[in-house]
């Protein structure tokens, strides 16, 4: 409430002001002639001054402003305006509300330390707010007006809206007993307004995008919409028994508090019980003036899945990351062991008593370079050797082996497409992907059943969703393995393709089956999901991407591996992990090479400078501190054009290739390796033709 001010009661202002100001001059001139001039005075000065004053202060205190009957009844008006059950509000040009009493804060929902929101934004529902907005329309028109709403069964609003001076409006809201009879007795173009206007809501609750629906505080639902019941896939007005059994008790509560007033809004997320695969965003709102709430869902479902795959994909990417780093040092680990191990081999032959226990140690070995490679092939980081290949030569090939992998019973059937398009990959780990897939098949099948590998060409028009990728337009070589087997959970199928999980007994399998898959059809280039029914089996389809050059140049020539690995020729091995440069110099000191070592990219280099004889073979690693393999290549060609280069690395040839100036003339030894790989790939270098300019 506004304070209303005294400063205008009483006598009220004119003459009588400025005929008392008069007086009170004459006074006080009086006084100062006296005080100056004591002895002209006199006595008779002395008594004009006191008249004077006497008089002046009569006529201060009759003009003085002072309460008067007008301002009690002011007061008295405002206060019990302010006390009034019916509410009432002053609003601005604008539509703030200036001035507003206690009962109009109820009515609006707003707390006494809130500023009170307009009259038209007060309450919820379409019909009341559809009222006030034409009340506040016709009032910025100059136009006071009337108009009733319901505010709930069995309760109307009476609003009425007057415009006052200076552009303000003043608001009065009135309850009263709805009538049955209202409309019959209203005029004919009355009622078939408000039979529009209820139509009109009808309409916006029944074709709204999202789903709308009133319950009460158990989630019995009173009204819903076509949306809201088409989310849940189920007919009951039980919203409790339509949600999933998780949400129950969070929805449950807030609920109840939404109808019993203690808070005006809260979100929450909801699944469906009849689709698990559909979530929500559910609104909750008390209905003014009853105990109920209003209910606005929001399908999320597709914004779930989009967030659900890019945190796969990201997962996917931190592990692939993690695992190639392990893969790289147990691949320097694995080096030092295997070549060791055939030290200790040569020393032990068969017949030995040691020879069973090295050569245990030499077989597990191998067995751990081939779990190290799994990893690099998750990670994408292991080495390859693409070619253009024709998939349909590649799985007539593999048929002979893959129906000897399938158990009696079993059945495996090939269809291929016509004129299938040729594949940019290695045909190596291709093969290697498909007998993945088809053992996978296999174990799916306890009882039996069939396998079938399908090829075809498909052209993509548009951008879409493989698994946790988006497969960009294009011309594809599809490769499909269906299984009839008892399929794959739908909890499961987002975790298939993650290392080290598994779903076969302990000592069954590794987990590392679809993660090799995966990584392999991913460094090629290509993309691969899965679709599966519990029951009816699954399918995996890989998508390659067609090849568009020319066959003839990316065939390489096969390797012919030297049978006398012996030379003479002088071999500078750069390594800094201390066990693998001391076996790799071993090892080539034994075939009669000259061997310099060097630690690190900074020695290397010393060496080549103040070599007296030339180097012919540089042995590096790519990987080092402070300068890599790749760097030292580039200072050593500016010193000794000569000198042939062999690149060794746990990671993919890819890594460093992409980097070189000269890579076509770099040759590549991929870690772990024994003493034949070494021996052997540095007699094909220093025995080949062309030498690096």
């Amino acid at each position: 409430m506004t304070t209303v001010s005294n400063s205008n009661l009483g006598l009220q202002p004119g003459l009588w002001r400025w005929a008392a100001l008069g007086f009170a001059f004459l006074a006080v001139a009086a006084a100062v002639a006296t005080v100056i001039m004591p002895r002209s005075s006199g006595w008779v000065g002395v008594a004009l001054l006191a008249g004077i004053g006497a008089v002046g202060s009569i006529f201060l205190f009759a003009i003085w402003p002072r309460p008067g009957a007008k301002s009690a009844d002011a007061r008295r008006i405002a206060e019990a305006a302010a006390a009034a059950n019916v509410a009432w509000a002053v609003t601005s040009k604008d539509g703030i509300v200036l001035d507003c009493n206690d009962a109009y804060r109820q009515f609006a929902g707003a707390g006494t330390t809130q500023l009170p929101p307009p009259p038209e934004l007060t309450q919820p529902g379409e019909g009341s707010a559809a009222v006030l907005f034409r009340l506040a329309q016709a009032a910025q028109s100059g136009q006071a007006g009337e108009e009733p709403f319901a505010a709930a069964p069995g309760l109307e609003i009476l609003a009425a809206v007057r415009p006052l001076s200076s552009g303000q409006v003043a608001w009065w809201f009135t309850p009263r007993l709805a009538r049955a009879d209202v409309s019959a007795k209203a005029s004919p173009a009355r009622a078939q307004k408000a039979r529009e206007k209820e139509l009109g809501v009808a309409d916006l609750f029944r074709d709204a995008p999202m789903g709308i629906a009133v319950c009460d505080a158990e989630g019995h639902i009173g009204d819903a919409n076509a949306p809201f019941r088409d989310f849940f896939g189920a007919s009951s007005n039980s919203l409790m028994g339509m949600i999933d059994d998780a949400d129950r008790a969070r929805i449950n509560d807030l609920l109840r508090e939404a109808c019993d007033g203690k808070s005006p809004s809260a979100t929450a997320e909801l699944r469906s019980r009849a689709q698990q695969d559909r979530m929500a965003q559910l609104f909750v709102r008390p209905l003014q003036g009853t105990k109920r709430a209003l209910l606005f869902l929001v399908d999320v479902s597709e914004q779930k899945a989009l967030e659900t795959k890019f945190a796969q994909s990201q997962k996917m990417q931190a592990v692939g990351q993690l695992a190639g780093g392990v893969a790289h040092d147990f691949n320097n680990l694995l080096t030092v062991i295997m070549g060791n191990a055939e030290f200790l081999l040569m020393r032990h032959q068969v017949g030995d008593p040691s020879f069973k226990e090295i050569n245990e140690i030499h077989q597990n070995a191998l067995r751990a370079a081939t779990l190290v490679g799994q990893l690099l092939a998750f990670s994408r980081k292991q080495t390859l050797q693409p070619r253009v290949v024709n998939l349909r030569d590649v799985i007539g090939e593999l048929a002979i082996m893959l129906r000897r992998l399938v158990r009696e019973g079993m059945e495996l059937k090939l269809d291929h497409g016509a004129n299938l398009w040729t594949v940019h990959a290695d045909e190596a780990q291709l093969s290697n992907a498909i007998i993945n897939l088809v053992v996978n098949a296999r174990d799916a099948m306890p009882e039996g059943g069939s396998v079938t590998i399908r090829t075809s060409n498909e052209t993509v028009a548009q951008p879409v969703a493989r698994g946790s990728a988006i497969m960009p337009a294009g011309d594809y070589v599809r490769i499909d393995v269906a299984d009839t087997g008892t399929g794959i959970p739908r909890e499961n199928l987002g975790k298939i393709f993650d290392p080290f999980f598994t779903t076969k007994p302990v000592g069954q399998g590794t987990g590392l089956g679809l993660a090799t898959v995966y990584g392999i059809v991913k460094q090629s280039g290509g993309f691969i999901s899965v679709d599966s029914e519990l029951g009816k089996g699954a399918t995996f389809t890989v998508f390659l991407p067609r090849f568009e050059g020319d066959a003839a140049v990316t065939v390489p020539e096969p390797e012919r591996i030297p049978r006398d690995v012996t030379g003479q020729d002088t071999v500078l091995l750069v390594e800094d992990e201390e066990a693998v440069r001391s076996f790799a110099a071993r090892a080539l000191k034994l075939r009669g090479y000259n061997v310099l070592e060097a630690a690190g990219g900074e020695e290397a280099l010393a060496i080549v400078s103040a070599a007296s004889s030339p180097i012919h073979l540089l042995i590096t690693d790519v990987v080092m501190p402070n300068m890599d393999g790749p760097t030292l290549v580039r200072n050593v060609r500016k010193l000794s054009p000569q000198t042939r280069i062999i690149y060794m690395s746990g990671y993919a040839e890819e890594t460093f290739r992409r980097n070189d100036e000269r890579a076509e003339d770099l040759h590549f030894l991929p870690k772990p390796f024994g003493l034949k790989q070494l021996a052997a790939k540095v007699k094909e270098v220093l025995s080949s033709g062309a030498r690096p300019s």
